[in-house]
């Protein structure tokens, strides 16, 4: 019974002994997985300079969706790579660490050529280009259109990567997007959030 009367008396003194949830990290592009001649602004979603940056979580789920807006065109690349990509040579692609679409609408995975968006339909500024990832399969979406432009190759644990050259600025969408996603595709969850 004290013990009783002892957690009122807490409650009303505002020791309710509840526990603070933890905030979930926000995905972003991370400071620590970048070239050394990348600069990353607007909250961790913004790429310019010259070189590669990777996201901060890793794309466990099934079936993950982001975007990136092109900003300012020029030399730039998106899609997948695991930790063990060099983010200081550009264009990635050119090794089996990363698979991405380059401004010129190939798609290179260990320095090969995989597939090669319509003639008519290549990124400009101001374009949205989507990425589907679900482990065995990289799609691409160009304004909300399906591409039909499938690429394989990468093994292991991928993120999300990015890079410019030659003025080419990049705005990373990781949710909020501005397309939606395709069915059964969802914003990258972090492994907390899977289970």
């Amino acid at each position: 019974m004290a013990g009783l009367f002892s957690c009122c008396f807490d409650c009303a003194r505002g020791n309710s002994g509840h526990v603070t949830l933890k905030e979930m990290p926000t995905v972003q592009l991370d400071t620590h997985h970048m070239g050394t001649d990348v600069v990353i602004v607007k909250s961790g979603r913004r790429i310019c300079g010259t070189g590669g940056c990777i996201a901060n979580a890793p794309l466990h789920q099934n079936k993950s969706y982001f975007e990136f807006k092109i900003q300012s065109t020029g030399v730039w690349g998106v899609g997948v790579a695991t930790q063990k990509a060099n983010l200081n040579q550009v264009p990635l692609g050119r090794d089996a660490h990363s698979l991405v679409l380059r401004q010129d609408g190939t798609v290179y995975h260990n320095n090969e050529e995989k597939n090669r968006l319509p003639a008519n339909s290549l990124p400009q500024e101001g374009d949205i280009v989507g990425v589907t990832y679900d482990h065995v399969e990289l799609n691409l979406y160009l304004n909300g259109k399906n591409m039909n432009c499938p690429a394989s190759g990468i093994r292991g644990t991928v993120f999300p990567v990015v890079y410019v050259d030659d003025s080419a600025i990049l705005d990373c969408q990781f949710n909020d997007f501005y397309h939606p996603p395709p069915q059964g595709y969802q914003k990258i969850l972090f492994e907390q959030q899977i289970f």
